[in-house]
């Protein structure tokens, strides 16, 4: 998949002064030039960022100016600039860099308002959709956020400009956003070990759990294995254990009742972790979790609430590194 990215780069302040450390070459204040389409269409070859007044100086408000009306010079009526990519999908990563510098409702009422002005075409209305979903919910996305996409959906399955189908589409990826959100209570499960003994996943006494889902025989999943195998951030965790509580407790999980197939890479699994596998196959079932791919990865604390979700080793060793 290809992916567009950009750096914003931070003076003394905030990256608000002047706009021009935008990172996109495409992203100016004026038009470099005007590009000619097959179909006669002149469409300019630059985005054009905003005029922020001059009055406003304080740079928490020009950020939020900035991200309300980010797309007051793009033309949604164009349909040519769906076909350069350069242009409008390197300034929608531009812009979703920016929403990390402004406070929740800002970031809420810019993507509404987003979703509001391409809804003047259709066809660029389902073009803004993909990329949010690209970029917010594909799991192989380097700036995956569901807390950011959960917005987006909230607009989208009532939107009229959508199929039944696709409307049913992302109301069930609402749905499963929703679930184990961070600061949330974990979806409990029972889980079998290799002696044949069951197991809830709120039985755990530890300060903290590492949930990973996975799929046996699956390489990403040994590669990541083997990553926090590796990780000298977890092995520190791993070793503080007190009398009555681990620091923290790795759960491999095969949300599966293949018994056959968990246990022929049984062997391959870290004997110092608890590894199961789901006999009765309520999380598939019940959809307990939204397992977009192989592995998943949660962090839990002592309580079962949600710290990571849907997470990365690098965030988990950052978490564990100041712990």
């Amino acid at each position: 998949m290809r992916h567009f990215f950009s750096i914003i780069v931070l003076t003394g302040l905030l990256f608000i002064i002047g706009f021009s450390c935008l990172s996109s070459k495409k992203a100016q204040t004026e038009p470099v030039e005007d590009h000619l389409t097959s179909t006669g269409i002149i469409v300019s070859d630059t985005f054009l960022l905003p005029h922020i007044p001059e009055v406003i100086t304080d740079p928490a408000e020009r950020a939020k100016y900035l991200v309300m009306h980010y797309w007051d010079r793009f033309d949604f009526g164009c349909r040519d600039l769906i076909q350069r990519p350069e242009i409008s999908e390197q300034a929608f990563v531009d812009y979703i860099n920016i929403l990390g510098y402004v406070p929740t409702e800002e970031v809420d009422a810019s993507l509404g308002y987003t979703l509001r002005k391409a809804e003047v075409d259709t066809i660029m209305y389902l073009h803004f959709i993909q990329l949010f979903e690209k970029y917010f919910y594909d799991p192989n996305s380097p700036f995956r956020n569901e807390e950011l996409y959960l917005p987006v959906l909230q607009e989208v399955v009532h939107s009229p400009l959508l199929t039944e189908e696709m409307r049913s589409r992302y109301e069930f990826q609402q749905i499963m956003a929703n679930k184990n959100r961070v600061g949330a209570s974990a979806s409990d499960f029972t889980y079998t070990v290799s002696s044949g003994q069951s197991f809830r996943l709120y039985d755990l006494k530890s300060e903290y759990i590492l949930l990973m889902f996975t799929d046996p025989g699956c390489s990403t999943c040994e590669a990541v294995t083997g990553r926090l195998r590796s990780s000298k951030e977890l092995n520190d965790a791993l070793a503080l254990n007190s009398a009555t509580r681990s620091m923290l407790t790795v759960i491999e999980i095969y949300p599966d009742s293949d018994l056959q197939e968990w246990n022929a890479h049984l062997s391959e699994m870290p004997r110092h972790w608890v590894n199961g596998y789901d006999k009765s196959g309520e999380i598939e079932a019940k959809r307990l979790y939204d397992i977009k791919a192989f592995p998943t990865l949660y962090l839990l604390d002592r309580d079962k609430k949600v710290l990571l979700k849907d997470t990365s080793i690098e965030m988990i060793e950052s978490f564990f590194s100041v712990q």
